[in-house]
């Protein structure tokens, strides 16, 4: 599995990301754009430097990836959790 960077941000292939999440690979796109599935990226500093972490939340299990710059995938782990809601950090 690799990760591509486009124009746009990430990109997970649905055949990849959908196994993952233990649903269709067909079922992907419909999902996230009802916000089914959520995901964020970060970019590690300090002694992450050179990796990015992608975190995926979907039926009450968070699925994260950490990948080397090139897109190449070094860990996988999925474990039960709820995605909080975003949190308000204005006043």
């Amino acid at each position: 599995m690799k990760i591509r960077k486009t124009e746009h941000g990430l990109t997970v292939d649905a055949a990849d990301l959908g196994p993952l999440l233990g649903i269709a690979a067909a079922d992907v796109p419909a999902k996230m754009r009802a916000g089914e599935i959520t995901s964020q990226s970060e970019t590690g500093v300090d002694a992450d430097e050179g990796r990015i972490r992608l975190t995926f939340w979907y039926g009450g299990q968070r699925l994260r990836l950490v990948c080397d710059t090139e897109g190449n995938v070094l860990t996988t782990s999925r474990v039960p959790a709820r995605r909080n809601p975003p949190r308000d950090i204005g006043g």
